[in-house]
């Protein structure tokens, strides 16, 4: 891959001269950066880490979100409560100089910067812009812009993407970066970027040329959307009357229309959501690169250990993990137990639920919405205690945040927490709270199986999957997202409902039954009773999907496929 790289583009004699600008609003660089709120985010952070392993030469660019997204706290009837992550900026990040200023509303807006210097393996550095609104002179509501992640009202969210949007490219400038000419969003939220370089070249063909875009929305609900009564004088001069038409949508500035308008590569994250971007927005030549995580992250320590010892080169190469199929099955079994107690300890600990090492332990976190069904596992307790009676006992661990205003997901919480009260400890249940990376890789490494349970087509990608494969944990889920990809049945894991169905989407009570039957005659039984197979199903997750569901790969399939073609 080295040698193709600099064939194309002598990537190798741009140390020290970045090409390449990545956006995104939220991104989850560090443990202790509290400055993200789930997948989208930590995936950002993943592909900056494997840029730097890489020494592709790029800058990434966020908001401070100094109070982070929130801090969750879980009342003893599961009502969740909202509180702001306390954060010593200073302790982490380094103030840099250097300011800029926006307009909003006609206002100036000053910015300053702050950096996180993250250092590959071979020691190449690839450096996070935190922008920072917060500044002495600035007005009392333009000084909280950057404070909370996707927090406040719709015109909070816009004054947020202007500062990251045209905030960013003024500062990168302000920086003194001359040689960026790739301008990648994460997501729409950074697509006011595209009118800050039209602003300044004023030639919508030069702009197209310097801009990539990522979209992770499979619902278009889920697509930033601003009436233009407002949000045009928001903006201001930023967005000139000649592209109206062409950037909004029943008189609404689209942020994803505006991204798709000015960008001359955009991709889908995984295969199938390819194909529902190209139903979504007609016209527009959609490509798709599947995400990854980035594997020296994810991969517990028990597994460092075991890959060090017969894989050495893994964190560089992961796709060296395909010969894990080398590795004796007792010892991977060995490691996954390492990784589970430390789970389990956690969870006794922490809540006192009496969990077993050796009870089949099911891992369930995300964000806590609707479409990802948390309760669906749950949702005939009398059947899942059933098959504890008969299959073996279940232990079930849960984690994940419900936005404070997605009232569908708060109230999974609650349910979830009812039916640990009804079930009396014949199944049992531990819900973590403020579900983080820390918490993440604990529960991806420690589970028995990872699951996951949206409905069709609303998974764009999904990560945590690929985090468990990392750690040998194998995945049950809907056929959604990378998992279409990464699924071989029995092999890798388990699919949840029809492989395909007429309307491609899902129902609750055939994907239940289908669930729970699998349950209860192949995955519980062969962990019980088939110890031998159930480690072979463990080591082709790692050598099958980990090394290729990997950020390595996907960062160069964005190099060659959107940077530098």
């Amino acid at each position: 891959m080295d040698k193709e790289l600099n064939k194309k583009t002598r990537i190798t004699d741009l140390k020290g001269k970045p090409k390449i600008a990545y956006f995104s609003m939220e991104i989850g660089i560090d443990e202790q950066v509290p400055t993200y709120s789930g997948g989208l985010g930590v995936l950002a952070g993943d592909t900056i880490k494997s840029c730097a392993d890489l020494s592709i030469p790029l800058v990434g660019v966020t908001l401070l979100s100094e109070n982070g997204y929130f801090y969750q706290k879980i009342d003893e009837n599961g009502s969740q409560f909202e509180m702001p992550i306390q954060f010593d900026v200073a302790n982490f990040l380094k103030p840099l100089p250097s300011q800029t200023k926006i307009k909003i509303d006609d206002r100036d807006v000053n910015l300053r910067v702050w950096c996180y210097e993250y250092k590959g393996i071979s020691d190449y550095i690839v450096p996070v812009f935190f922008l920072d609104s917060n500044i002495e002179g600035n007005d009392v509501w333009d000084r909280e812009i950057t404070k909370h992640l996707y927090g406040g009202d719709e015109k909070y969210r816009l004054a947020q993407e202007i500062v990251l949007g045209a905030g960013g490219v003024r500062i990168l400038q302000a920086l003194g970066y001359k040689t960026i000419d790739k301008f990648h969003m994460n997501e729409g939220h950074a697509a006011l970027l595209t009118l800050e370089l039209y602003r300044q070249f004023n030639d919508i063909d030069k702009v197209r040329e310097q801009c990539v875009f990522t979209t992770h929305t499979p619902v278009a609900a889920g697509h930033d959307r601003f009436d233009l009564s407002f949000a045009k004088p928001m903006i201001g001069d930023l967005l000139p009357d000649s592209l109206i038409n062409e950037i909004t949508y029943e008189n609404k500035l689209n942020m994803t229309r505006l991204a798709l308008f000015f960008s001359h590569y955009v991709n889908g994250v995984a295969k199938k959501h390819g194909e529902v971007s190209r139903t979504m927005f007609p016209g527009h030549a959609i490509d798709s690169i599947t995400n990854g995580v980035h594997t020296a992250t994810w991969v517990s320590e028990p597994f460092q250990i075991l890959f060090d010892k017969h894989i050495p080169g893994w964190r560089s190469d992961p796709y060296s993990l395909r010969s894990a199929y080398s590795i004796d099955k007792q010892e991977v079994w060995e490691s996954h137990l390492e990784a589970k107690r430390t789970l389990i300890d956690f969870v006794n600990g922490r809540y006192n639920v009496g969990m077993n090492y050796n009870d089949f332990t099911i891992g369930f976190a995300r964000r806590q919405t609707a479409y990802k069904r948390p309760d669906l596992l749950i949702s005939d307790p009398e059947r899942l205690m059933d098959i504890a009676e008969k299959a073996g006992p279940i232990q079930i661990i849960y984690a994940g945040k419900a936005h404070p205003k997605d009232g569908s997901g708060r109230d999974s919480i609650k349910h979830i927490y009812d039916v640990m009260k009804s079930i009396e400890g014949k199944v049992k249940i531990a819900y973590i709270h403020n579900y983080n990376m820390a918490i993440g890789k604990m529960m991806t490494a420690g589970s028995d199986i990872w699951l996951n349970t949206p409905r069709r087509p609303h998974e764009a990608s999904g990560t945590s999957g690929m985090k468990a494969a990392h750690n040998g944990v194998p995945q049950f889920s809907t056929l959604d997202g990378w998992w279409i990809e990464g699924c071989v049945e029995n092999i890798t894991g388990w699919s949840i409902g029809p492989e395909k169905t007429k309307e491609d989407s899902s129902d609750d009570e055939t994907d239940r039954n289908d669930l729970y039957h699998k349950l209860e005659t192949w995955i519980i039984p062969k962990f019980y009773t088939d110890r031998d197979n159930w480690t072979r199903t463990m080591r082709s997750c790692i050598a099958i999907n980990a090394s290729f569901f990997n950020t390595s790969r996907m960062v160069q399939q964005y190099v060659l496929n959107a940077y530098f073609r």
